[in-house]
C-alpha cells in the first residue's frame, strides 16, 4: 500500500508498505504519474516495509523511471531487502534504478 507521499526540494518521496499487487500498482500509477505531469522528475521510492511486489508493481516503477528519465530525472530505490531485493536482482532492475 501507499503509506506516504511527500514533496521536498523538487523531489517526490514515496513510502510503500505491505504487499504490492495489481490493485496497489493501479493506485500507485494514479497517484504518482500526476507528479510527472506537474513537472517533478526526481522520485525516491522507499521499499523497506514492502514484503512482496508483483509484475504490475514493477511495471509501474519501470514506467515511472522511463518518464522521469525522459524529463531529465530518475527514480531512486531505497530499502530493498529479502524477496523484493532478489526480484530486483533477478530481473536486473538493479541496473535500471539508482539503488541505495
Amino acid at each position: 500500500m501507499i503509506k506516504e507521499i511527500q514533496t521536498a526540494n523538487g523531489q517526490v518521496n514515496v513510502s510503500l508498505s505491505g504487499r504490492i499487487y495489481v490493485d496497489v500498482a493501479t493506485a500507485m500509477r494514479e497517484k504518482l504519474f500526476p507528479y510527472v505531469e506537474k513537472g517533478y522528475k526526481y522520485f525516491s521510492i522507499y521499499l523497506a516495509e514492502v514484503d512482496y511486489i508483483d509484475s504490475s508493481g514493477l511495471g509501474v516503477l519501470v514506467a515511472l523511471q522511463k518518464k522521469a528519465v525522459q524529463n531529465g530525472g530518475g527514480v531512486s530505490i531505497y530499502g530493498l531487502h529479502g524477496h523484493v531485493k532478489e526480484l530486483f536482482e533477478l530481473t536486473r532492475l538493479t541496473r535500471v534504478f539508482d539503488i541505495h
